[in-house]
């Protein structure tokens, strides 16, 4: 019996520090909470668990009670609930800070995540199984595409964003937080939320936090769903978009526009060096974790658990 506790304990603090690892990686846009899950070696759990409670949802809808606590029962609790203690204990304790320095030292942090998400862009490729033309192909013109709607408006931020944006802006964020190399923080950014967002958790805006958080909710029931039959049918097709969906997200990570609110790109100014040297720390960075995760458990391969 005390065996079988201190198992359990070693289990929920393992759970607790990946999951403050995954919030704190899906707060920075370009580093995928999915890929510090590959890191720490949960995934394949990670997501067949998700899968059973989102099913436990549908049946409920269905009103069969004996299949949602069957479904249920088949969810490591040991794992999700410390894991998502984890993810909010690092969204409400490192968003001031993040906040912080991008109001402080906004071109820093810009090559900063421009390097994260440009080496994101190396690894989801190297994820893709048996790339060949088609691949190539889906890849660009999923890039071209994002890089010119990225530039055909001035505004970056939602201004005055509704709750129903929140909603949305949640639940998007949620289905990029469990793919790995795409971050959730990304999507954010690319819809103008992610400001916003994090202004919100940092001012204690429980009803815009709360809307967020239920958003994602029903995302993640939903595109656990999807992105099991996504991966599992079309699985190079699904991430040569991805890559080419970061690939073009570039834009509006360039640490130098022309305005502050421009999509146009300026030419480097004279923090060259220093926004070069964050772009390149933030590239090691993922490329260190692209290193831990290797050999430990890969995209839709699953492992066997000891």
């Amino acid at each position: 019996m005390g065996l079988v506790i201190l198992a359990a304990v070693i289990q929920i603090v393992r759970s607790l520090l990946g999951g403050f690892l995954m919030g704190a990686a899906d707060l920075v846009p370009g580093v995928s909470g999915g890929t510090i899950a590959l890191v720490i070696g949960i995934y394949e759990r990670l997501i067949a668990s998700i899968k059973e409670a989102s099913s436990a949802l549908g049946v409920l809808l269905k009103g069969s009670w004996a299949g949602f606590r069957d479904h249920l029962g088949r969810v490591e609790w040991l794992l999700v609930i410390p894991l998502l203690v984890g993810i909010l204990t690092a969204v409400v304790s490192l968003a001031s800070l993040l906040e912080h320095q991008l109001e402080t030292n906004p071109t820093i942090m810009a090559g900063a995540f421009f390097g994260l998400v440009l080496g994101s862009v190396m690894i989801e490729w190297g994820l893709v199984k048996q790339p060949h033309s088609l691949h190539y192909a889906i890849g660009a013109v999923v890039a071209l595409v994002t890089f010119v709607s990225l530039g055909l408006g001035e505004e970056t931020t939602v201004a005055d964003p509704s709750l129903v944006v929140f909603f949305l802006s949640g639940a998007l964020a949620i289905c990029a937080m469990i793919l790995p190399g795409i971050s959730g923080s990304l999507i954010l950014l690319l819809i103008g939320m992610y400001p916003v967002v994090l202004g919100a958790v940092n001012d204690r805006d429980y009803a815009a936090v709360g809307v967020f958080v239920l958003g994602a909710i029903v995302g993640l029931a939903i595109f656990s769903q999807v992105l099991h039959w996504a991966l599992a049918n079309h699985h190079d097709v699904v991430l040569a978009g991805l890559v080419g969906l970061m690939a073009g997200s570039l834009r509006v990570l360039w640490p130098w526009p022309e305005g502050v609110e421009s999509s146009a790109l300026g030419a480097p100014g004279s923090d060259v060096v220093p926004v070069v040297i964050a772009a390149v720390v933030g590239l090691v960075l993922v490329y260190v974790i692209s290193l831990l995760a290797t050999g430990r458990e890969k995209v839709n391969e699953p492992q066997p658990i000891s």
